[in-house]
This record gives structure tokens, sequence and C-alpha cells, in this order.
């Protein structure tokens, strides 16, 4: 997409062009959201790595483009946000609508007076208006529109307040170009004037005696104590909701479901089919019509596990990670989290604001690795890139683990996180001193800690639902299919036969766990899944657990890997995730057999 060209931006039918603008992190996505629901394009600017949003807004019969242009703290082009930004107010546009956050006047204001100077007429939208009234702020909203001499529109973005205002007030400036903004000379000290209009038009209430619970708490997640031990606290009550939750949820009402009703339903559809005359004469003559059921139903039937795999045994860790991901986004503590973290981080080469694609290849590895796109360096990106396919399980392999670890021993689920972040910070300490560049210091921006919007949270957590069964189903029913046949047709002993010396000798697991190693190409969470059928001892257990851990990287990340980073570095952390997963799967089974031998275990 060209957004050099202002033609080459706009929706076939839109008549206007606005921007959203604003510093990062004062609701501007969620104003982009609420006014252009699902019609949506994300897009790189061209030449570079920074994303913006585009979308269409309708009022009263019209259309207009909306661009969510990159959140900056001014227009002195030091970083590409920052030139895209400026390339977007050089293109023109027929209104802005710039977002300020009501708690943080003062440093929204100097990039606002900023934008004032390109001369296009602009609609203020002064949100976070509860958090504001929460802190003792208040704000005379008349006076601020004086002194700008543009319209502002107080708003609660989250609650969808001052919506239809705001989108009646951009049209008729958009019609209307004679404003007159704020006069003042490019020489002036934008940061006293901003300081100014502040001064006039804020007052503060509040003071350190009268503060609430979300002030007191706002305060203290930003300090080592007793900010750490909350939120770890927080996060062990995290893990315990999605694995005992997943759990309950799973034994308790998905797979009384499906061995109850839904595999004999099927099993019974599948044979009347299959005993048909018409079946049994045309495909009968040509395969055995038990292979094709066994192929159906039976150990790797694709009609049972491509359900039971990722829906009964996966989506309910799935579901509860993202409501808590979208709690920790939404509340504001992620960033917190990564605060009290830096020093920890550090030590692995990285920023403690780097914390947020790490956790957020939780949920998966594609959104975490772009992610590092607002990294400082190439040298930071590869380095989170590196530890996120290597040492970070996605939240389906997570829950994969949990049904395969969970039951029989949850202390193996523990010796497999441990062992995931040991890995973790060796790997991040050894790249940082091989890679080449240097890592330069970020401001990290620490949003108001809020209260998530019950509306927000659901949309966003079925959105990432939604996602999650329509990328995995597909790819998790193709890889059960190429299971069944290999299993049907005996081909498993031969691949077996040729990875005897690794997958037997090395690794101490069956032959047939060959077939893992091929499927964990495919979803990392096929790799895990199929032992649930072999019944393996708990050191071949904690043997494949850890190969299945730190194996290569699905299809998808590895795609994503080589569109960020070219295919040669994608090659090799498919290599690097592959040995490491040999390597230690096979310490782990030979030093559990020699405690074994000694009498220990």
């Amino acid at each position: 997409m060209d957004c050099h060209n202002t033609q080459h931006v706009l929706s076939p039918d839109s008549r206007f062009k606005f921007l959203l603008m604003g510093n990062p992190n004062v609701g501007k996505s969620v104003i982009f959201s609420k006014l252009t629901g699902l019609n949506a394009l994300a897009a790189n600017y061209p030449g570079t790595t920074v994303s913006y949003t585009m979308g269409t807004v309708k009022f009263k019969g019209e259309t207009a483009t909306l661009i969510d242009v990159p959140g900056t703290y001014s227009l002195d082009v030091t970083s590409e946000a920052e030139k895209i930004a400026q390339d977007f107010l050089n293109q023109g546009a027929n209104a802005i609508i710039f977002v300020l956050d009501a708690t943080n006047l003062e440093r929204n204001l100097n990039l606002a007076l900023q934008v004032l100077e390109y001369k296009i007429p602009t609609v203020f939208v002064l949100n976070m208006l509860d958090v504001a009234d929460r802190k003792g702020i208040s704000i005379k909203v008349d006076l601020l529109e004086e002194l700008l001499g543009a319209p502002v529109i107080p708003q609660i973005a989250v609650l969808g307040q001052g919506l239809n205002q705001l989108l009646s007030t951009s049209w008729s400036v958009a019609k209307d170009s004679s404003q007159e903004v704020i006069k003042f000379s490019q020489k002036d000290d934008k940061w006293q004037i901003a300081a100014d209009i502040t001064k006039k038009v804020q007052k503060k209430t509040n003071t350190s005696n009268t503060l609430g619970f979300m002030e007191a708490l706002d305060d203290l997640t930003v300090k080592p104590w007793p900010g750490l031990p909350i939120t770890m606290g927080l996060l062990l009550l995290a893990m315990g909701f999605v694995v005992g939750g997943g759990k309950a949820l799973r034994g308790g009402i998905l797979l009384p479901l499906f061995n109850g009703y839904f595999v004999p339903f099927v099993e019974r559809i599948v044979g009347n089919i299959l005993s048909l005359n018409f079946i049994q004469n045309s495909i009968g003559s040509i395969v055995d019509i038990n292979i094709i059921q066994n192929v159906l139903v039976g150990e790797f039937g694709v009609l049972i596990k491509g359900v039971e795999w990722p829906i009964t045994l996966v989506l309910p860790y799935v579901f509860l990670f993202y409501i808590v991901l979208s709690f920790l986004e939404d509340s504001g503590l992620l960033p917190r989290l990564g605060i009290l973290v830096d020093g920890v981080m550090k030590k692995m080469g990285l920023q403690g604001g780097n914390l947020i694609p790490v956790f957020l290849g939780y949920g998966c590895a594609v959104p975490a690795i772009l992610g590092t796109r607002a990294s400082t360096s190439m040298k930071e990106r590869k380095i989170i890139a590196t530890i996120v396919a290597l040492s970070v399980p996605c939240i389906s392999q997570t829950g994969a683990f949990i049904s395969l670890l969970g039951n029989h021993s949850f202390f193996l689920v523990i010796f497999m996180i441990l062992l995931s972040f040991i890995v973790m910070f060796i790997t991040g300490n050894i790249l940082t001193r091989i890679i080449p560049g240097k890592i330069d210091p970020i401001i990290l921006e620490v949003p108001n800690l809020l209260k998530p919007n019950g509306k927000t949270l659901v949309r966003k957590v079925w959105i990432r639902i939604k996602n999650f069964i329509v990328e995995a189903e597909l790819p998790m029913i193709l890889a059960i299919l190429f299971a069944a046949v290999v299993f049907e047709f005996g081909l498993l002993n031969r691949l077996g036969d040729v990875m005897q010396p690794l997958v037997v000798t090395w690794l101490g697991l069956p032959k047939e766990a060959s077939l893992l190693l091929i499927l964990g190409i495919i979803r990392r969470e096929l790799a895990v899944l199929p032992m649930m059928e072999m019944g393996l001892s708990t050191v071949q257990l904690m043997v494949g657990a850890t190969v299945a851990m730190f194996y290569m990287p699905c299809i998808a990340v590895f795609g994503v890997l080589a569109q960020e980073f070219k295919f040669k570095f994608a090659l090799f952390i498919a290599l690097l995730t592959t040995s490491v997963a040999f390597l230690l799967g096979g310490l782990v089974n030979h030093f559990a057999n020699l405690l074994s031998l000694i009498g220990i275990i």
C-alpha cells in the first residue's frame, strides 16, 4: 500500500480523510475501534516496520477514511514513528482528531501544539475523564477550547461516550476549513505554552492524603516493594486460574460431552455411511473399508482427534489465558511488570519494556515477533524473536503440556516452566554477547491503572478465540489426517527405523514417537498431544515434553521469522531450536537413567 499519495489511502467511496493522532496510551486504539468497528485494515508504512491502521467511518450517509497514526511524543523525527506521523501531516487531511489524556494534559499538549502548526482543521478529544475524576483532576473544557481555538469533545472512550458528538464535530470542521487555531511563533517554547494552558484549565483537588484505592495501587505497582510481590502474586493467581479453571472446564464439561455424546454420534454416522452398499462396492474395491474407518474414527481418527485435541484438551486453557492476557493489557499491569523486572531483563541484554512481546509469546509467537517492531534496534529484535521461538511455549502448547503432565504429576509442569525460564535467561545472555549492534535505552510509557471495561474485554477475548479456532483447527486436522494415514499404512515403523538412533537410543522414547517430530513442524502442540496415547513412563514424559518445549517453530512462526528477518535467520532459528531440543531431551533421559541406577529415583 503506497501511503505517500493521499488518493491511495482513501476508500473508494470516501469523501474525507481524517487522521487520528496523539501520544501513546491515550486511548486512540479504543476510539478507532469504536468508530470503525471491524471494518479496518492494518499495514506497514512503506519502507519501515512501523504499522498503522486504516478504517472507514460513516456519518449521515457520508463516508470518511480514518487513519490511526502511530502514537508519538513529538514530531522531531528521531524515530520511524515520528517520521511517519510527519509524513501523514505533510500529505494533508480534511481534519485531525487529536486525542488528549485528561490525566497528562501538559505532556499531550506539547505534541498538539506541534500538530496545530500544520493548519489542518482539528478536533480535540479529551479522553480518560473517568480516570481524571478519580485522581481529583477537573478540566475547564470551554476555556481549553478557547485557548486552543478548536473544538474539545469530552469523552470516556471505553464506554463509547461522546462518539456521536465527535463524529458530528469532525464532519463540521472538515467541511468548514476556516478554523482559527492558536497563534504562536515556531520559535516559541511549546513546553512553556503547554504548561501555561494546563495551569489555566486544570484544577487538581486530590492530595496524597486522600488517594483512593486505585490511586494508591497505581503508585505501589511501579515500585519494587511492594509492586513486585503484588504483581507476582497476581501472576500466580492468574496461573492457578488458567490451570485449575482449564482442568475444571475440560474434566467437568467438555470431556463428558465429547466422550458421552460426540464420539458415539460420529462413530455411528461413519459406520452407517461406510456400511452402505454403494460405498462398499465403489470405494471398498479400491481401499479396505476398515482402513478408511480407522482413518476417520480410529486411534488417530481425524473426525475424533481433530475435535478432541484442539477443542476439548487445549481450548479451555486458551480461553482462560486470553481472559488473563486481556485483563493485564487493559488494566495497565503488564507495562508495570516490565518496569519491575527491568534489572533481570538487562542481564539478557533487553529493556524491561520488552517483557511485553515476550509475554505475548505465551499467547502466540506470531504477534510476539511482530511486536518486536517497537524495539530500538535490530539486535534487540533478534534476541527477543530467538528466545520466544526457543523457550516460550504458546498457550495451545502450554495447554497440551498441562493436559499431558498435569494429571500425571504437577511437579513435571513446574519442571517444564522452570526449565524454559533457565534456557530463556541463558540464551538471552549469550545472544547479547554474540549478536552485533547496540541496544539503545527506551522510555517505557506507563498507562494509568484502569478497571478493564467488561464489553471491551469480552470482545477482545472473543476475537482471539475465534482466530485460534480458525488458525489451529485446519492445520491440526490435516496433521492428524497425515498421522492416521502413516499409522494405518504401516509407514510409522519405517519412519521409526530411520530415526531410531535419535529417538530410541538418545532420547529413550518408543519408535512411534518419531511421528511427533513430523507433526510438531505443523503445530507445536502436536508434538505433545499424541504422547497421551503412548503409555509413556514418567522419565519418557519428561523427555518428550522437553523436546516438544524447545522444538523448531511451527510453520506459521517460521514464515513470520522469514518475513521479518529474512529466510537465513529463520533457518538459523529452526536449526538452533531443534538442536537444543534434542540435546536437552537426551541429557534429561540419560541423567534420569543415571539417577535411577544409583537409586535416587
